[in-house]
């Protein structure tokens, strides 16, 4: 986060949220903030707080302790329908019984808005989600990628400030889902309001986030661009949740100097301290295998599969079991080295506890 962005006030601040249901904690003591024209993505495995945490910032649970702030304003106690804000959820909701321009009229008739204001916003949100014409068909004759476009053009004619997004894409096949992903970077861009999503699928939160939200047991793992989480995972749990990631416990020898499977590794990182154990997490992408006789932590390939962009390979060496992504191919059984390029070698303490790891500690 840049200084220019850390002076901008945020939009949306919640402050020491606290949640459970039936006396499991489900959200423990959350502060986040949202600034104004940012997409930002919560993401984490199910059951740990993002959807809650969606539906407490949309009015529809409230915490049992904190306060939740948008722009300015405390909101804790508001309803959901007088919040500046509207909710795309995974099961569209469409009325089946409405025509396309009644589902978008809906919200808009219940405002008391005028028969011409009607008219001319649902033309233009029909044609910011590219569906031009369909004004009068059922949405039983719609496909999913379809509906759920209509159900975003039913929430943006309502002008919310946030559109909130709760896994709207998951009930789509692998296509559509990429292809409605940069539709929504384009609506994003085109109206510009605040995006709130939430998803598991990492690959949505890379494509489309401008801030990443990574939360695991009710707890904020880490939060950053997706450059940012991916290169520079703050612990384990975040590195081998976004992507595929190499975690090997190793010992930091020095400041720069890291044994790893009882080899040496140069690496840039400091302030660890001597002979201290550490977790190093280097991506597959960033092992790279040379002939045999050229490092000194030796193994050989035992797997490939061709994944079309590269070869995914499984190395066995120093024990421990290496996974590869590379262009060049190294047949099963070949015998090699490896060797990682310092800056792709990130070094990380281990936690102490059970409780240290879910809170995402990381000194």
């Amino acid at each position: 986060m840049g200084i220019g962005e850390t002076m901008k006030t945020p939009l949306i601040d919640l402050v020491n949220i606290s949640k459970s249901y039936d006396g499991q904690l489900i959200i423990d003591d959350l502060n986040l903030s949202i600034r104004e024209n940012e997409f930002v993505t919560l993401l984490g495995p199910s059951g740990c707080g993002k959807t809650t945490t969606l539906r407490m910032i949309g009015g529809f649970e409230h915490p049992d302790t904190g306060k939740i702030i948008f722009d300015g304003q405390d909101i804790t106690s508001l309803p959901a329908y007088k919040r500046q804000l509207n909710t795309v959820f995974q099961k569209y909701a469409l009325f089946p019984h409405m025509t396309i321009s009644e589902n978008i009229a809906f919200g808009l008739k219940i405002k008391g808005k005028s028969k011409t204001y009607i008219n001319d916003k649902i033309k233009y949100a029909l044609n910011l989600v590219n569906l031009k014409g369909y004004e009068n068909r059922m949405p039983d004759r719609l496909s999913g990628g379809q509906q759920q476009r209509i159900a975003i053009a039913r929430a943006i004619v309502n002008e919310p400030k946030v559109l909130l997004l709760d896994e709207p894409l998951g009930a789509l096949d692998l296509k559509l889902r990429q292809d409605m992903q940069y539709e929504l970077i384009r609506l994003k861009n085109e109206l510009g309001i605040t995006f709130i999503y939430v998803t598991h699928d990492q690959e949505e939160a890379l494509t489309m986030s401008d801030t990443i939200v990574v939360m695991n047991q009710g707890y904020i793992q880490q939060m950053g661009s997706p450059e940012t989480i991916y290169n520079e995972p703050e612990n384990a749990f975040v590195a081998d949740f976004i992507g595929e990631s190499n975690i090997i416990g190793g010992t930091m020898l020095e400041d720069k100097l890291v044994e790893i499977c009882g080899t040496k590794f140069a690496c840039v990182d400091t302030g660890f301290g001597k002979n201290k154990p550490v977790d190093v997490v280097i991506r597959p992408e960033d092992v790279e295998l040379k002939p045999e006789d050229t490092n000194p932590l030796k193994g050989v390939v035992t797997h490939l599969i061709f994944k079309g962009v590269h070869y995914e390979m499984e190395v066995q060496a120093g024990g421990f079991e290496w996974l590869v992504h590379s262009t060049q191919m190294f047949p099963i059984g070949t015998k090699v080295s490896i060797y990682v390029d310092p800056f792709n070698i990130q070094i990380m303490n281990k936690p102490e506890s059970e409780d240290e790891e879910a809170v995402g500690i990381d000194e």
